[in-house]
């Protein structure tokens, strides 16, 4: 989507006249080990992909034949599924993992983000944990790699769960002002050296449909972590590389899938949804009112309610 020159013109203005005023100033990145004792805790653990130390975490029934796997979107991290994990693990063995330019993992060495290669680093991942079978669960960018590996790996992925996930061309109703301003020349380099709060406050709660949810601790997750040493440049570097429309590979998914959505959705529209629906043979479909872009992480209960059906079937 291009942004209208006013509205770039109008962020680069705020953004100047708080620099000018002096609320935003310097802010560093910060070192894995400074983040580690909050995001870090028990039961994550680091494992070696690519020359990354990926920061994962692997926790219920050991000998599950078909652990779930859970791939989080643009700017977040395995933390925005703990609601699910902590539902599911009881049964299941559940691994999320912090995907490169994000969380704590951070920066892919040879900054190549397009869906190819994240396609591959989650092949490499379950390779490493030695999971054969597994069914696959994504949100917006994980659900867009979530149907890659699908289709790649059709042998493994045995059962597909996509939620507000992206993958066809759409037009936002409204986009995340930290996204915004990584996509704009000049003002994303600014913003590799400073990132005011609010405006990450803002971003969450662009995504929620109901923005009182967000409390104080989210907005802290998002923030810290997003400093994680060379992830605001990453940022920058993915929005650059826009794989090409292969949306018509979708018809061709064989795995019984399962489509969760936030009805209001601002970034991909609901319009989406049906369209996955209509495209992927088979698949079921559940559209929740209330909800936003990121459903499983406002309202867990609800969303992994719907998992919990689709898996037992």
């Amino acid at each position: 989507m291009v942004m209208p020159q006013k509205k770039i013109v109008l962020l680069v203005m705020s953004l100047l006249l708080c620099v000018g005023a002096g609320s935003v100033a310097y802010v560093p990145d910060k070192t894995v080990a400074a983040l580690s004792p909050r995001w870090a805790a028990s039961p994550s653990q680091f494992i070696t992909i690519e020359g990354m130390q990926v920061h994962l975490r692997d926790e219920g029934v050991r000998d599950d034949p078909q652990p779930i796997v859970l791939l989080h979107g643009t700017s977040a991290s395995l933390h925005t599924w703990e609601g699910w994990v902590s539902h599911l693990k009881t049964q299941r063995r559940v691994i999320s993992f912090d995907l490169p330019a994000f969380g704590l993992t951070g920066p892919f060495p040879d900054n190549d983000y397009r869906i190819e290669h994240y396609t591959q680093f989650v092949q490499q991942v379950t390779t490493h944990l030695g999971i054969k079978e597994y069914v696959l669960a994504g949100n917006s960018l994980g659900g867009h790699i979530a149907w890659h590996v699908a289709l790649a790996s059709p042998q493994q992925v045995k059962k597909l769960i996509l939620v507000d996930a992206a993958g066809y061309p759409f037009t936002p109703k409204s986009i995340p002002i930290g996204f915004r301003i990584a996509q704009i020349p000049v003002l994303n380099k600014v913003m590799e050296y400073t990132l005011p709060r609010h405006m990450v406050d803002a971003s969450v709660r662009n995504v929620y449909a109901d923005p009182n949810k967000v409390s104080t601790d989210l907005v802290d997750r998002y923030y810290d972590l997003t400093l994680r040493e060379g992830n605001r440049r990453a940022l920058v570097e993915r929005f650059k590389q826009v794989s090409a429309d292969n949306s018509d590979a979708i018809k061709t998914i064989s795995q019984p899938t399962l489509i969760l959505w936030g009805k209001q959705d601002q970034l991909i529209p609901v319009e989406l949804a049906n369209k996955f629906h209509q495209d992927i043979q088979g698949s079921q479909l559940l559209v929740l009112d209330g909800l936003g872009h990121v459903p499983h992480e406002e309202d867990p209960q609800q969303t992994v309610k719907a998992v919990i059906d689709f898996l037992a079937l």
